[in-house]
């Protein structure tokens, strides 16, 4: 607050005034024929376009017609202020020396990717021009803006990348900070072609891995932790992206191999024991000491460990994993028709949930089908989980045929021609299975639950092979499911035994 103000409230009387809109008490724009409008509202109406009732022009529409109430364009609501840019004579919301959002945040990438000559980096000019290219330029603007408490933003890495401070190679950014920002960095440097392509997760283990081996003290441990990581965890995850995608549980696990892999190591050292001395009785004392996800986190590092001779070959306990008990068929019913006929829901989380409450996809599942998986073919609405693809009941078809028409995350540089059925914020990713959690969890929907008795019921009704085919699992997993709800042959419908075909006769001889 400037000196010239005595106290808080003489302030807020000179600078703060009453919206004309909302009604909430805020600093305003000035030059509107409505009165005194806050920064909200403001920006609000500057983003609404289309066709003048007025003057019959298409325009921004940030007025109100006085009669009906209906957006007009700043000449038809006598505005003493125009938007039209400086530059480029577009209107829209104006900046520093009346530039639209676009001719600004032009301007400043060209000043954060210049390599010193006044021009853009020769190999950054494609990434300028596919974060140009974005339906909303404000936010690429917003991202460029300092966070609070930051030492480093985005605006940084760009300078940095420009003048060749960062290299353009996947390694430069495993140390880059802020880490969020270099990491989003990275993946619309991908998605433009600048840099080669490699999956997400196995990007971020690459990282986390550095920042994991750093606090460690004991240089032994360092060392196997590495040699671990490098040679058996890493390839296994680099495996499993040559053939599909990896998931964010895949990735989370290599994280807690690891992790438990350290533990293990400081829980000897504290002991007093080290690898060659380990022997049955400690890996009997650890094993009861924690719990079954961290038994089976450290069982491929013991393995590995007596494959490479650092342990001598011990007996390992084995472990039982915990299911979780199936949601009841009058449940889940239930929810679908909420999730059907509950139109002040999101549309996104409705989508989501009727894919687990149909097909019993997990969440790592369903964020990798495109919009190319559900095929409109005639009347009906198939969605391709497996082969063939499975039919869709027609309020659940019309469900997801509105969602693919109101998709969100598509007006930023991160996913403008994105196909993923659900979006993310990350360029060319979907959205992360733990927000499709969230999501679910505020409709009331408990996802195993839900997966496990709609699994149930595919397999009460169809031979569990046709079940791993239509939905994409393993004929292993279905059979075991079916064996675990009971179900046996007997139970599936099937022809009347004794019934002949339609137009079959039978044989007769030249006797008869």
């Amino acid at each position: 607050m400037s000196p010239a103000y005595r106290t808080v409230e003489q302030f807020e009387r000179w600078h703060k005034k009453t919206c004309a809109r909302c009604g909430r008490f805020g600093c305003f724009a000035a030059g509107w024929p409505d009165g005194h409008v806050c920064r909200t509202c403001h920006d609000r109406a500057l983003k609404i376009r289309g066709r003048c009732p007025g003057c019959d022009e298409e325009r921004i529409l940030p007025g109100v017609a006085p009669d009906s109430r209906e957006p007009i364009c700043t000449d038809c609501a006598g505005f003493s202020t125009g938007y039209r840019c400086a530059r480029c004579h577009r209107e829209d919301k104006l900046h520093a020396r009346r530039l639209c959002s676009r001719c600004t945040f032009s301007d400043r990438l060209a000043e954060l990717l210049d390599d010193g000559t006044g021009r853009v980096r020769p190999e950054l000019v494609r990434f300028a021009e596919h974060m140009l290219a974005m339906n909303n330029p404000l936010s690429g603007l917003k991202w460029l803006y300092p966070c609070k408490g930051q030492s480093r933003t985005p605006a940084d890495l760009l300078r940095d990348l420009g003048r060749g401070n960062i290299e353009l190679t996947h390694a430069a950014f495993h140390t880059a900070e802020p880490w969020r920002a270099a990491a989003h960095l990275r993946e619309l440097l991908m998605a433009c072609g600048v840099l080669p392509m490699i999956d997400k997760q196995v990007c971020g283990f690459e990282r986390w891995l550095l920042n994991h081996l750093t606090p460690i003290d004991d240089a032994d441990h360092t060392q196997i932790i590495r040699r671990y990581a490098t040679w058996q965890v890493l390839p296994r995850l680099r495996g499993a992206a040559e053939r599909k995608p990896v998931t964010q549980a895949s990735r989370s696990f290599a994280d807690d191999q690891v992790r438990q892999a350290t533990h293990f190591l400081e829980w000897l050292a504290a002991q007093g024991i080290t690898l060659d001395t380990c022997g049955q009785a400690e890996i009997d004392l650890w094993h009861a000491e924690n719990t079954t996800h961290r038994r089976r986190a450290l069982r491929c590092f013991l393995l590995w460990c007596m494959e490479s001779k650092l342990l001598r070959r011990l007996r390992l306990p084995t472990f039982e994993s915990c299911k979780c008990s199936p949601m009841s068929p009058e449940d889940r019913i239930a929810l679908i028709g909420q999730t059907l006929t509950h139109d002040d829901q999101p549309l996104r989380s409705r989508a989501a949930a009727i894919i687990v409450l149909l097909y019993a996809q997990p969440l790592s599942r369903i964020a990798r089908p495109t919009i190319d998986d559900v095929i409109c073919d005639g009347e009906q609405v198939p969605l391709r989980l497996g082969e063939p693809p499975s039919p869709i009941p027609q309020p659940a078809a019309d469900l997801l045929l509105a969602w693919i028409d109101n998709r969100t995350n598509m007006n930023t540089a991160t996913n403008r021609d994105s196909r993923w059925l659900f979006p993310g914020r990350r360029a060319g990713q979907p959205m992360h299975p733990d927000t499709l959690g969230g999501l679910l969890r505020a409709l009331g929907i408990a996802n195993v639950a839900a997966r496990t008795s709609a699994m149930r019921q595919h397999v009460q009704q169809m031979p569990a092979p046709v079940v791993a085919d239509a939905l994409g699992f393993h004929p292993v997993t279905t059979t075991k499911l079916a064996a675990e709800a009971a179900t046996t042959w007997s139970r599936y419908v099937t022809a009347p035994r004794f019934r002949s075909p339609a137009g079959w006769r039978p044989s007769t001889t030249r006797d008869s």
